[in-house]
């Protein structure tokens, strides 16, 4: 397995045993040849072909829909970059916008091949928007702007975030679980820098495209592990990446290797762990690695809408993602930490290894409902996740909102990047020891505050 390891972490970091053989997993799912493992293509089947073989050799049983695997039917729209145009057009004369690059389309159905309408600014819900594009600073006005008659709406980026724009756009695709209703209502990014050309007196926007539609079908990899009862602690994260995109100081490949390899590899050296140490368990556990989370948390979606396990019989889900060992694992900032029986068991097997727990500080971001715990939540599934912890205005920090800025869904994320090896085997150690006290717990998890 060792050969899979990247020769720059052999020759820079010697890390410990217990960190190659996970980081050899990673090697396996985040190489180029897997290509980024975009939803539903080649590259995701050959690594999902992979976690399978691990599975297998580990005496995990099969627990999906065919084996070991569960299809996710998905339904595919793009526009095409090649066929679509967006002109800025002033006092009639047209400056071609590069799309993708400083302002994109959202895909979906019925958009109209031809539009040309004047732009307004529209951050007064009380503007006039009918039948013209409103551009507003504040997200999730869309629907309202719709109904108000607008042809469509401008989001302007804000590149004071927290977690800044990213451009180029990778895509402009909407990937769903069903059919997305016809629409031909324009939702548009744009940057701040391009929204000031357009809004510095009267423009219109005359906009071309074509889209292309699709059937596809990706896998989830449903394994368990059986307990003495019929009960099962889930342990998820996802597989799938952005694939191919814009490239970035000449790289393509959006290897995903902390987003989401990392933590599948967590998945396989715990069912190692478990095989080798023959640890006896109360409740079984399933190991749930997704497809499509990437495309809005699709396969998820899918799972706890069809559940392979009965669900009742899902009494938690620990999910792995938003993890990035660049730093010493003093803190751990847990998602619903206080929203269910689990968040007490967390802090108490983190205080055991020195770690200290904190509720999530930004809130903004939406962390809570942007990864795979949050479908879980949803059906009311005690669920938790992590993010690696920081003192406010730390250098833990610093190299967190940098790898954020340089790394986050670019090709940076890849196999060459520092990683703190002795933070990643720490966080997994509290992980295995947070899964097994749950699933030998004597009593069932309970949520205490509802979805939000």
């Amino acid at each position: 397995m060792l050969a899979h390891l990247p020769l720059v972490v052999l020759l820079a970091a010697a890390p410990p045993p217990a960190a190659q053989r996970w980081w050899s997993h990673v090697g396996v799912m985040a190489s180029d040849a897997n290509e980024g493992r975009d939803t539903g293509s080649a590259g995701y089947r050959r690594a999902e072909s992979y976690v399978i073989s691990q599975f297998e050799k580990l005496g995990l049983k099969p627990a999906g829909a065919k084996g070991y695997v569960q299809p996710v039917p998905l339904h595919s729209i793009e526009l095409d970059p090649a066929a679509t145009t967006i002109d800025l057009v002033r006092e009639g004369k047209a400056q071609r916008l590069r799309f993708l690059e400083e302002i994109s389309i959202a895909a979906s159905p019925g958009l109209p091949e031809s539009v040309e309408a004047p732009v307004i600014l529209a951050d007064d819900p009380a503007t006039d928007v009918k039948g013209k594009f409103a551009a507003v600073h504040a997200p999730g006005r869309a629907a309202a702007l719709a109904k108000a008659g607008a042809v469509g709406v401008l989001t302007i980026d804000n590149p004071r975030a927290t977690e800044p724009p990213r451009w180029p756009v990778a895509y402009a695709k909407s990937v769903r679980l069903t059919p997305p209703p016809a629409s031909g209502f324009f939702n548009i990014r744009v940057s701040e820098e391009t929204a000031n050309r357009i809004l510095k007196s009267s423009a219109s926007l005359k906009i071309c495209t074509k889209s292309i539609s699709k059937e596809l079908v990706s896998d989830n990899i449903i394994a368990s592990l059986p307990g003495d009862t019929d009960e099962y602690v889930v342990v998820s994260a996802h597989l799938d990446g952005y694939g191919i995109g814009y490239p970035v100081n000449g790289d393509k490949i959006y290897n995903g290797a902390f987003d989401d390899c990392a933590y599948v590899a967590t998945l396989i050296e715990f069912a190692a762990h478990l095989r080798e140490s023959k640890q006896k368990l109360k409740r079984g556990i399933l190991f749930v690695v997704v497809t499509g989370e990437e495309k809005g948390l699709l396969g998820s979606a899918y799972f706890t809408a069809h559940p392979t396990i009965p669900k009742e019989k899902l009494v938690a889900d620990i999910n792995l993602d938003y993890l990035r060992p660049i730093f010493p694992l003093r803190a751990l900032t847990v998602l619903a930490l206080d929203q269910s029986s689990l968040g007490p068991v967390a802090a108490r097997v983190a205080e055991s290894m020195g770690i200290r727990v904190q509720p999530d500080n930004e809130p903004e971001r939406g962390l809570y409902r942007r990864s795979d715990q949050f479908n879980f939540i949803k059906i009311g599934v005690p669920s938790l996740a992590f993010v690696f912890g920081y003192e406010k205005g730390s250098p833990e920090e610093k190299i967190y909102r940098a790898w954020y800025m340089d790394r986050y869904h670019k090709p940076a994320d890849d196999l060459t990047q520092p990683i703190d090896f002795d933070a990643a085997i720490r966080f997994n150690q509290f992980f295995e020891k947070l899964v097994i006290e749950i699933a030998n717990g004597a009593e069932r998890p309970r949520m205490t505050t509802p979805a939000n």
